[in-house]
Order: C-alpha cells, then structure tokens, then sequence
C-alpha cells in the first residue's frame, strides 16, 4: 500500500528547483562509530567507480545499461537516506513541505533528498543534464550537496561514445573502425574511471588506520551526464574551506553551500551552464 502511495505522489510531483539551489545537507561526525559509517559509505562510493569501470570494460554491457545501473544505485542510496531521515512514508513528509503543510528540520531533509531522487530518476530519460555533486569532509563533520547543471560534460570530463545508440548513418565499410574506436575510448574511461577509486580513499581515510590529521578534511566533486551516444563522467578533488563552520552540529541540517560548491562551478561548468 505504501508503496502504491508512492507511485501516486511521484505522478503528480513536478520537481521544485528551490529546494536544491544552493543548499548542502550537513550531517554530524561526533564519535569514531560516526567516522566509520561515514568512511564505510565513501568506500561505496568508491567500489560503485569500480564496478562502473568494470561495465565500461565489458563488451557485453552497453554504456546506456551501465548509465543506468550507476543511476538506479545511487536513486537506492537516496531512498535509503530518506527512510532514516523521515521512515518509509518519507514521500508524504516530503510533499507536506512542498505544499506547504510542514516546515521543520525533518520536511526540509526529506523534501531535499526527495527533489534529488526524483531528479536522478528523470535523468534516465531527459539528456542534458549533469548530476554534479560535492560531498566534502571538516573535522566535525560533512557535507553533501546534490546539484544538477545543465548540459552533459564539463571542462575536463572523460567524453566516451556508444556506438549502439548513434543516430549517425555510419557506411558499413566504416562501421567497424567507428565501433572499435568506441571500445578503445571506453576502455580509456575505464582506465580513469577506475584511477578516481583511488581518488576516493585518499580523500577519505579509515578512521581505524589514519591520524586525526589526516582525515579531518577531504572532499570530492564529480559529475555524469549523457547526450545522445556521448557519455561523459569527471571526479576530482576538492580541497575544504577549514573556515566554513565556525559551529558543531548536533543533527543533520540544511545549510547554505559554501565557497567549494561556486569555486567548482568556475573550475569545471562551460561558460553559461546553469546549476539547480
């Protein structure tokens, strides 16, 4: 039952850019257990790299499945984020703060996540549109931002073709070269994909191995996006602003992004992109 209430929420929810824009979820670090439930869902983060990389390296799995597979992981990620945020009726507390019936920490959270499930969901069907996120770690806690730019590739994406889904009427003398080619620039992507793994560890450290030091700040953006046959995918590090909070947390919240979320918006976003 509930979830056919779910279904039913979601077919009358049109999205609202304004829970998004320009705000992160930051969320408490205030004891080891905290650290390595934190660390645990980096590792995740990374470990879904890898099994992207493997996708991309297998001739048998076309990169549209491998799009989707990456997205309906991390839509799962979502989901389970909102049912600990606001238990498994999460949509109708969502949508009591969209419609105005309730504005509380919880609605906020739960609207939020909710916005950024239903985006992810949509980006199955709708091209041009980056998934760009930041999540970024201080000595108390961390922050997540989930954005979405216009467009499928920033500055310094690893771009990557599927020759199953060109709308180029390839002659057939060429075909093969076309697709060959196209294997050659995913196993490319593979390569870095898998390299940005790593990337994820070092920024993150097990609380269990490393110093205070040497885990109390890291962070990472990255960002996905597709356009017709082109794929594209990017992560790179983020170095923390150690200034940002001058306050600990003692539950999540919402907050305003900080000084990384616009700095990577110069780095990385085309000239007139636009970021919900």
């Amino acid at each position: 039952m509930s979830e056919q209430r779910g279904e039913r929420h979601r077919s009358r929810f049109n999205g609202d850019t304004r829970v998004l824009y320009r705000q992160a979820v930051r969320t408490p670090l205030p004891d080891i257990d905290a650290e390595r439930m934190f660390y645990e869902n980096m590792m995740n983060v990374a470990d879904s790299q890898e099994r992207k990389a493997d996708m991309l390296e297998d001739p048998n799995i076309t990169l549209l499945e491998a799009y989707e597979r990456q997205l309906e992981g991390i839509s799962e990620s979502y989901k389970r984020r909102l049912e600990s945020i606001a238990g498994d009726d999460y949509e109708s507390v969502a949508l009591a703060h969209f419609n105005g019936d309730r504005d509380d920490r919880v609605s906020r959270l739960a609207a939020y996540y909710y916005e950024g499930l239903w985006r992810m969901q949509q980006r199955i069907t709708v091209a041009d549109m980056m998934f760009f996120p930041i999540i970024i770690r201080y000595p108390d806690s961390f922050t997540v931002n989930i954005r979405f730019a216009s467009g499928y590739a920033t500055t310094k994406s690893v771009v990557y073709e599927s020759p199953e889904h060109s709308e180029e009427d390839v002659e057939d003398e060429y075909f093969d070269r076309y697709y060959h080619e196209s294997l050659f620039e995913q196993k490319e992507a593979a390569a870095k994909i898998r390299a940005w793994a790593d990337v994820i560890r070092e920024e993150f450290p097990d609380p269990d191995e490393a110093s205070f030091d040497e885990r109390k700040f890291g962070g990472i953006v990255s960002g996905g996006g597709r356009k017709g046959s082109l794929f594209s995918s990017v992560l790179e590090r983020v170095e923390p602003d150690p200034d940002r909070f001058d306050e600990p947390v003692e539950e999540p919240v919402l907050v305003p992004e900080g000084k990384e979320a616009k700095r990577t918006e110069r780095e990385l976003l085309p000239e007139g992109s636009l970021v919900i």
